[in-house]
């Protein structure tokens, strides 16, 4: 079959996104024609934006939108299904294949290349094990940040560090990957949910997802403050001080000094009966980071890093779809903001310049 699509594609040479006019590839026997209905628009595409590239890209990795057709191999869903494209194979364990990344030829001869896939279109082409079957009555619009958002925040909480009722957290970062952290803390019984963010409104917003205290870094020591409302004077360290700090900080940004301080804040190991808490790496980082080794030692701390929540999208979306619909994740309130394709460059610098709350999506 023959698609006509507009695309967003990212020049290879600096310059702002391009919205381009084109005939799709037919299908390979492993891909699958989605048209989109929306899609998020990512803090990691603005990473991909200011790299160096060799050749034109496509941008975008979380959308919804319903199958046109798919490839003679592809078994998992047909023509007319709801389905949501991600960046994190469905189910790699039942379909151990590799799937090579999208590619998308252009007009003028050149080849434009995607991570995995590209979503920031109104038609897309993906490998099967990028698209998710959804249920047919699932929301065809904000559920769109389930793919990327809400799978790397959530499930940060709920599989990489699996958060269970009465322990304590600390998200630093209250964007749309914090607030779907802060949103899988609360259903998981956290007690404290402390949300640190440099930005009141942005921490009134944490509120409503269920942050129980809330931290502005821009007027006071977050990890002194953390450590000041979680001592627990019936605990020592080694060195006979009241342990204190959380059981479980997330950082949802990525920036160094947020990287340095989810480990300050984590709980410190009782001396001779357990260990510290765990540091979980969220946000995607772009410098060099170093710790003190002392402290993870001394207080027996983890950190670890969390990509994509650790999830597995047939077994975790559904479950996101769920809380959305009985209200424990509010997606029409994460999504603060919509655009349409032809004001991509209007989206990307909004999101740049702090002035999307939660999550901005492009619709269809």
């Amino acid at each position: 079959m023959s698609v006509r699509a507009r695309v967003v594609v990212l020049p290879k040479n600096p310059g702002p996104l391009e919205l381009h006019e084109l005939r799709l590839p037919d299908p390979s026997p492993h891909q699958v024609v989605v048209k989109q209905f929306a899609s998020g628009v990512c803090h990691s595409q603005l990473h991909q934006m200011h790299s160096p590239r060799e050749a034109p890209v496509v941008l975008g990795h979380e959308s919804t939108g319903v199958v046109l057709a798919a490839g003679s191999k592809v078994t998992h869903v047909r023509e007319g299904d709801l389905v949501f494209v991600t960046w994190v194979p469905r189910n790699k364990p039942q379909n151990p294949r590799f799937a090579e990344p999208a590619t998308l030829p252009l007009a003028d001869g050149s080849l434009a290349q995607s991570q995995n896939v590209y979503t920031w279109a109104d038609h897309t082409v993906a490998d099967e094990q990028y698209v998710v079957k959804v249920r047919a009555d699932a929301p065809r619009d904000v559920t769109a940040i389930i793919g990327c958002a809400v799978m790397t925040g959530a499930g940060a909480v709920m599989n990489t560090a699996a958060v269970k009722r009465g322990e304590s957290v600390a998200i630093f970062g209250a964007g749309g990957v914090g607030l779907s952290a802060v949103a899988a803390a609360r259903e998981a019984g956290a007690d404290p949910l402390i949300v640190v963010d440099l930005d009141d409104e942005k921490l009134a917003f944490a509120r409503k997802f269920g942050a129980s205290v809330t931290i502005n870094a821009a007027r006071v020591d977050a990890v002194a403050e953390i450590n000041r409302l979680t001592q627990r004077k019936n605990e020592l360290t080694m060195f006979g001080t009241p342990v204190s700090g959380v059981d479980h900080a997330f950082d949802c940004i990525g920036v160094v000094k947020t990287m340095q301080q989810i480990l300050m804040a984590c709980r410190s190991g009782s001396f001779g009966w357990k260990s510290g808490g765990t540091a979980v790496l969220v946000g995607v980082p772009t410098q060099e980071l170093t710790l003190p080794p002392i402290e993870i030692l001394l207080h027996e701390k983890k950190y670890i890093g969390s990509i994509g929540g650790s999830c597995v999208p047939d077994r975790d979306f559904p479950v996101f779809l769920d809380w959305h619909a009985s209200k424990k994740l509010d997606l029409d309130a994460l999504v603060t903001a919509r655009f349409p394709i032809e004001k991509i460059n209007e989206a990307t610098h909004a999101l740049e310049s702090g002035q999307i709350f939660g999550r901005a999506i492009l619709t269809f």
